[in-house]
Order: C-alpha cells, then structure tokens, then sequence
C-alpha cells in the first residue's frame, strides 16, 4: 500500500491524516480550505453547489446547511444522507487539491464511537463506499488514540500502554468516549462506553450566555427558532470563541475575549460573545438543559465513576486523554478524583490523536499482516523444535540438580530411617518403598514448584537463540524487537510458559529416572552390601566387626546376599548412628547427581524426550503467539 490515510469525522470538527510509505515517521495532517482541522457541516446553495466545511457555516446564500449529524447516525435515519455528502465534498476537496489520484493504491482509515457494533460500523463503511472513497476499514476512535500514543515519539510509552491497563477518554464535541484497554485489547466495560456529553454543551451554554445579556435578547432567540442555520452558525462562533480562551487563558486575564457576530436575517443584529474566568467557569457548572439540568461536570464525574465500577479486572494505571476538549484545565483534575493512582497521559496535539492513530493503524495493519505471516512461517518450520531438541540436555541436567537433594531428603532419607526402625524388614525392600516414595514426591506441588527456576533459566537460552529468527522479523514490519523476546517474559517470579512438573517427569513416562535414582541411592547408600549403612561412625565399628566375621565365615557374595535379604533385629540396627544415614546421603550428593546426568543421557528413552520435546516446541510456539496478538492491538 502507497499511502494510509486517516479520516476523523467528528460531530463538530473533522481532520484528516496522510502517512507515506515506511520511513515517514508522523502522519501529515491534510489542510480542507486552508484549515488543518475544518467544521463538519454541509451546505448547498439554490443551485445544488456542495458546501462544506467553515464555508457551509459561512456562506449566506445556502438554502439548507447540516452540522452535528454524526451524533445522529444511530438515531435518525436521516443523518446518512448527510453524512454521504459531507464526505462526498471532503472526497472531491482531495482530488481537487491533488492530495489524491484516482487509481492509486492507497486505504482509508475511518473513526467512529468505540460504543457502534458491528452492524453500525457496516452501515457506516457502506456510506464512503457508495461515495467512492479508496478501500475504507472503519476502526474504533479511541483505539485509534490509542495506537497514536504507542507511536508517538514524544510520549515514548508503547510498551507500557501494551503492557497495562488503561483507560481512554475521548472527549468529542457531542459524545464522550470511554475505551478501556488491557494488555493490548479492549476490554468490554459493564456500564458507560459512549456518554452524550461533548464540547458543544459549552458551546451551547456560551451561545446562551451572549444572548441573554444582549439588548437584543428576544429578537435573536426568535430568529434562532425561524433559522437554524443561524442558531448554528453563531454556536459555532462561539466554539472558536471558546477554544480562543482555552488555548491560552492567562494572557485573557488581561484582554477581553470578545467576537462580534452579525447576524442578517431581517434586518441586520449584532450579537457580542464573550468569555472569561467566570463564565468559562460556568460553562462546566452550570445545568444544562440537554444534560437533564446537570452541569458539565456533574454527568463528567458521574461518567468517569460508572466507568469504574464498570470495570470488573484491574483499574486502570494509565489513563489517555485524547480529543479537543481534554485540553480544558479541568479535566485532569476531574479523572484524578476517580482515578488518583492512574497516570495521565496527553498528546501534544490531542486534536488531532484520532486522524493521526487512523493513519497508523492502516499502516499497522499492513505490517502486521506481513509480520504474522512471516512468524506463521516461523512457527510451521522446525525452527523451535531443532532448538529445543539441542538444549534439551540441558533441562534434564538443570532438573536433577533441582531435585537431587530435595529428593534425598524427602525419598531416600525416610526409607532408611523408616527400615532403621524396623518398619522395612530387609534392606532388599527399600527399593521397592523408595520407587513409591519418590514417585509421589514427582508428582506433589513442591517439585513443581522446583522445577519454576530452573526451567525458567532454560527457557532463557531459549530465548537467546529464538531471538536469532524473531528479531529480524520485528525489524523487518517495524514491530518493537521486544514483542517476541521470551526474554521479556520471564522473570524470577513469572514464567509465561506453563510446564507442569507433573507431566514432565511422571512415573509412567520416566521410570528410567526413578529406576536410576534408586538403584544409585541403594548401592551408593548401602555400598551394594549394606556395610555403609551399618558400619557408618564409631558407633556402628562393633556392627562392622559382625560383618567382616561374616565375611570370613560365608564368603563375600553370600554375605551381601544375606545382609540384603536377612531381617536384622533391631538390636544390631540400633547400632547403627542416629545421624548416620542423613550424614551418608549428604555425602553421596554430588556423586548421585554425577552419576544420575550420565545415566539420562547414555539411557534416556527417545519417546519420551520427543514427546517432550513436541511438548515445549508447542508451548513455546503458543506463547509467541499470544505475544505477536498482543502487539497487534486488533483493529476492528
């Protein structure tokens, strides 16, 4: 695609975007008539001459002018053919100005309220379809807000916006946007969403105010019910008006803010607009008719607390603020009452978040495409698998010395004691009560919970090498090198993917390394006659001296057979130290684990480590998954 362009079509003020190729950096905002963001109105002239723009609120020959139908699309049927027309004039302004050619291979990225369904959406695209617009896909404004804040260079939090929970508001000239994100994808609020209440209230209030203190009071209101061309007309004086005074109200503590409209209707009246600290006050606290005889910022308030009991996880710890009206002082203010542990977040140019964010998400979205394609292709070669077969080696060594010591202390060390006290019979039998043992012990929490570090260091070498085949990728779509690093997953306290020990090392699919440790811990224990055990310390030398009369008596292979096999009594297993066995498998520690590596790796079962191997690849694969959809932040 050659170029992406943005189109925020507001209720009040509309703007345009335009990003080119891959290295262009910020979107262009396109100037309609002079004006980088221009009024959404409609005009025509007893002709049929299409106005739009400031010269539809302007001109004094329209025979009929439309503004604020946005807002009315869900509700009145009739707002389509307006909007059809504003954005037929807005589509011949582009191909007037040469800003676009017909025939180029270009999309445009079209806002609406994050509140419209699937259906509105639809009907909506239909409409700049009908009109003959380039392909248009028809995404959420706060999302697109949202996607201009990841970009934007001057905020430089992406990762945290990706990563946390936030709330967007979008504040419009007639509605109020809410849209709260979580780890990339928005979440589904229980009350709020989309609140009637936007800038135009205040202009509304200030057009009220004027009137009211002007000698020509009743005349005006008059002609305001005869002509709604000029009640609209003046209203939108005073939102120039009123963005006059917001932009900079310190040097209007010292000026009068003052714009005279003149009004021809019948004859010729002057209506004088003015704002200062105290109406500007009034504007967001007095009631409002249209607010139910609310204030500004009572419905705000009330807004911003159904949004959070609305949100049934995290509460936000970024809150965006995005659209025209964000830039009033008060705002901020008002969201940290509700949310006072929340960030405040806010674009240079919050005007224009929306038309920019539309125009990255067209390009976005073509990288994206390219970019799952390729980690698709990834993810269908044996690129994982080869690497996780090479190190696999290394996770059974890493496991065993997780599990050595823990499993001599809760396996071997109990079945010693437990034929010590003459609850085994025969030394013969500790094998068979230690294969019991140790498999249950594989199979308890607590190994699992001793396999999280050392599998959490393997993964990392993992991730080292995976980062060989996802980095290029990330480089190649403009994708952050992060977004499929397992590195930047795992933490010592956190492991992204999920193995369960359990599975991992359950005896039915790995008797070899239970059989291993426990013929190990019997010959290693015992010295394959039962001599280490008995004859351990200075207390067990009169046992040793028993064994080697033993030994001279029935000779070496039929002593050992017999010490396995033979019921001692308990006097002569006495003799053995009280500590004796713990201090002897202590010992034999580094020994077991040596010989138990050699045995996994000379012996291991194929099956068995394949399966394992299929088992981690998938895992592996399912996590960069899930992390290439969260960086996508979806778009529909």
């Amino acid at each position: 695609m050659e170029r992406f362009y943005g189109f925020d079509l507001g209720d009040a003020e509309s703007a345009i975007s335009k990003l080119s190729g891959s290295e262009q950096l910020i979107p262009d905002i396109i100037p309609v008539h002079d004006s980088p963001s221009f009024i959404t109105a409609c005009a025509f002239l007893s002709d049929g001459t299409l106005l739009i723009g400031e010269n539809a609120c302007y001109s004094p020959d329209a025979v009929r002018r439309k503004l604020r139908f946005k807002s009315r699309f869900l509700t009145d049927a009739s707002s389509e053919a307006d909007i059809r027309s504003f954005a037929a004039g807005v589509l011949s302004e582009l191909y007037m100005s040469g800003e676009l050619v017909k025939g180029d291979d270009v999309c445009f990225y079209i806002g609406c309220p994050a509140g419209w369904d699937k259906q509105a959406r639809e009907r909506y695209r239909s409409i700049f379809e009908r009109v003959g617009y380039p392909p248009v896909r028809i995404i959420s404004e706060s999302r697109a807000a949202l996607v201009s804040a990841c970009q934007s260079r001057h905020l430089q939090i992406g990762h945290d916006i990706l990563s946390k929970p936030v709330l967007v508001v979008d504040i419009g000239s007639s509605t109020t946007d809410f849209a709260y994100i979580c780890q990339g994808r928005e979440v589904g609020m229980q009350t709020a969403g989309e609140v009637t209440l936007g800038g135009g209230i205040m202009d509304e209030l200030l057009l009220a105010e004027a009137v009211n203190h002007s000698e020509n009071a009743a005349e005006i209101s008059s002609i305001f019910q005869k002509s709604e061309s000029w009640r609209t007309y003046c209203e939108f004086a005073a939102r120039r008006l009123k963005e006059k005074y917001f932009s900079d109200m310190d040097y209007w503590v010292d000026h009068p803010c003052t714009e005279t409209v003149l009004i021809r209707y019948d004859r010729p009246v002057r209506l004088t607009l003015r704002i200062d600290a105290e109406i500007a006050d009034r504007l967001v606290s007095s009631p409002a008719e249209r607010l139910g005889g609310r204030s500004f910022r009572e419905v705000f308030h009330e807004a911003l607390l159904d949004v959070r009991g609305g949100i049934s996880g995290q509460q936000p710890e970024l809150l965006f603020l995005t659209g025209g009206v964000s830039k009033l002082p008060w705002i901020r203010d008002w969201c940290l009452e509700v949310f006072p542990d929340a960030v405040m977040i806010a674009g240079n140019e919050p005007e224009f978040s929306v038309a920019r964010g539309l125009a990255y998400s067209g390009r976005i979205d073509d990288d994206l495409r390219a970019f799952r394609s390729e980690l698709d292709t990834l993810l269908a070669s044996s690129t994982v698998e080869k690497i996780v077969a090479a190190h696999i080696d290394g996770l059974y060594r890493k496991a065993v010395d997780a599990l050595v010591d823990p499993l001599l202390e809760h396996a071997a060390i109990p079945v010693f004691e437990r034929w010590k006290d003459g609850s085994i019979s025969r030394l013969s039998d500790t094998d068979q009560e230690m294969q019991k043992e140790i498999a249950a012990y594989l199979r308890s929490d607590e190994v699992r919970e001793l396999l999280v570090k050392p599998i959490s260091s393997w993964l990392r070498s993992i991730a080292d090498e995976l980062e060989e085949y996802t980095l290029p990728i990330c480089v190649r779509h403009h994708v952050p090198y992060t977004a499929l690093s397992l590195n930047s997953y795992l933490s010592a306290t956190d492991i992204e993917i999920s193995l369960d020990a359990r599975d991992m090392f359950a005896v039915k699919e790995i008797t070899l390394m239970i059989d291993s440790i426990i013929s190990l811990l019997v010959g290693l224990v015992c010295g394959g006659t039962g001599m280490a055990v008995i004859a351990s310390g200075p207390d067990g030398l009169i046992a040793g001296v028993l064994l080697s009369l033993l030994v001279l008596i029935l000779g070496k292979r039929k002593m050992e057979s017999a010490i396995m096999n033979v019921r001692l009594p308990k006097a002569v297993r006495h003799l053995v130290p009280k500590h004796s066995i713990r201090t002897r498998v202590a010992a034999l520690s580094g020994e077991v684990r040596e010989k138990l590596y050699r045995s996994l790796e000379e012996d291991k079962n194929e099956e068995i480590t394949d399966r394992m191997v299929a088992d981690l690849s998938g895992q592996i694969e399912a996590c960069l998954t899930r992390m290439a959809e969260i960086v996508e932040i979806p778009l529909t």
